[in-house]
Formats: C-alpha cells, structure tokens, sequence
C-alpha cells in the first residue's frame, strides 16, 4: 500500500516540525575582506540572497557572530562545513 503524496507531504512536514533545528554560527572574520565573506556565504547556502548574505556579515563584523541559517542537524553541518572551506569560522548549536 502506498500513501498519496500530499499524505506523505504531510508527514513530512509534521517530522521536521518536530525534529530539533540547529543555527549555524558565522563568526567575525578580520582576514577576508567582506565582499569575500559574503560571496562565501551565498555559495555555501544556496538559500541566501546577497542582501541576507551582507547582513549577515555585517552583524558578524559588528557583533563577533550571526546565525546564519536555522535548519535540521545534517543541513547545518553541511553548511558549516562549506563556510569553513573558505577559510572562514563557523559552529552549530541546538536551537
């Protein structure tokens, strides 16, 4: 027996409603120049538009760190990881 999609869509959704979300952390970087943190934010999480990715960057710069996306463990690591080839820190926590 197979279900209809939109049963197996919302099942999906309810599971990631309640799976634990995690933010992945950018930290103030005083290497790089900025155009490059936020050209390596826009490749490292496809999600991004430049203006998210210049606040972002921003509130790192100003603050020492910004989340820069909330997401499900696996993602986040994912992304993490990306920023991070670009020479850039970056963490996860549980949200």
């Amino acid at each position: 027996m197979t279900l209809p999609d939109t049963d197996i869509e919302s099942l999906r959704r309810a599971l990631n409603e309640r799976l634990p979300r995690y933010a992945v952390i950018l930290y103030n970087d005083d290497y790089h120049t900025m155009d490059y943190v936020v050209e390596a934010l826009v490749k490292s999480v496809p999600d991004l538009i430049v203006e998210e990715a210049v606040g972002i960057m921003f509130e790192a710069h100003n603050s020492g760190s910004a989340v820069v996306i909330v997401c499900l463990f696996e993602q986040a690591e994912m992304y993490r990881d990306r920023i991070k080839g670009f020479g850039l820190e970056a963490s996860v926590r549980q949200e």
